[in-house]
């Protein structure tokens, strides 16, 4: 119920987005926890309540969607790249989601 909740507050903070309620609600769920290793433990990301200091604050960096994508695909330094352990519906979904949670609302 938790994350049909959170849904629920992406979708009203933002009717516009061409990301979908659900895929946004999939990004988050895939950075704080599901990506192996999750996006979480080495990056700052306010709304996903993320600290971590390994990688770029993402509040900070306000990266395109075209940047997360490619950096999920190839990797970056010590990123390590996701394209074999996340599908490509899955790194569009994360890459939707840091891109919203980054947007001011």
């Amino acid at each position: 119920m938790a994350l049909a909740c959170g849904a629920l507050a992406i979708a009203a903070a933002s009717p516009a987005s061409a990301a979908s309620e659900a895929a946004l609600a999939e990004g988050k769920v895939l950075f704080q926890k599901g990506a192996v290793p999750a996006c979480a433990v080495c990056h700052a990301l306010q709304d996903a309540g993320a600290s971590g200091s390994i990688g770029p604050d993402l509040d900070e960096l306000r990266p395109n969607r075209d940047q997360v994508l490619a950096v999920l695909r190839d990797g970056s330094g010590p990123m390590p790249s996701f394209a074999e352990s996340l599908t490509e519906e899955q790194r569009q979904a994360v890459a939707d989601y840091v891109v919203w949670a980054t947007q001011p609302h």
